[in-house]
């Protein structure tokens, strides 16, 4: 009996360092910026499609805001860069969908994070 309970305290202990950690940490501001660099000229001066940069970037953005997380971090991230950058509203609202690409929110100062996730 005792060497039982010896066995499953030892199982139980080692458990713990075996578990995997999950951690919901946010992606950085920095990344979503070096993403969206290439889109700036276009979302400030540009017209029609985006360049293929543009769409690598935001094609890599959509696939690294898979959390709710990341996608409220990307969100907030945007949202201030876009209120420090004059950007046409109907260029940013369509940025994703003209990339082929399925982003969390528009590339918009008015965009509301609070609704993200």
């Amino acid at each position: 009996m005792m060497s039982i309970l010896k066995s499953l305290a030892i199982i139980s202990v080692l458990g713990i360092f075996f578990i995997p950690r999950y951690s919901e940490s946010a992606i950085s501001c920095s990344v979503v910026i070096q993403d969206l660099q290439p889109c700036v000229s276009y979302l400030t001066s540009g017209s029609g499609k985006p360049p293929d940069t543009c769409c690598k970037g935001v094609k890599s953005l959509a696939a690294a805001t898979t959390t709710s997380a990341d996608k409220k971090a990307a969100c907030q991230c945007i949202k201030s860069v876009a209120n420090s950058v004059t950007v046409k509203t109907e260029l940013a609202q369509a940025l994703a969908s003209n990339c082929g690409a399925s982003l969390p929110v528009d590339a918009s100062p008015t965009v509301d994070c609070t609704t993200v996730g």
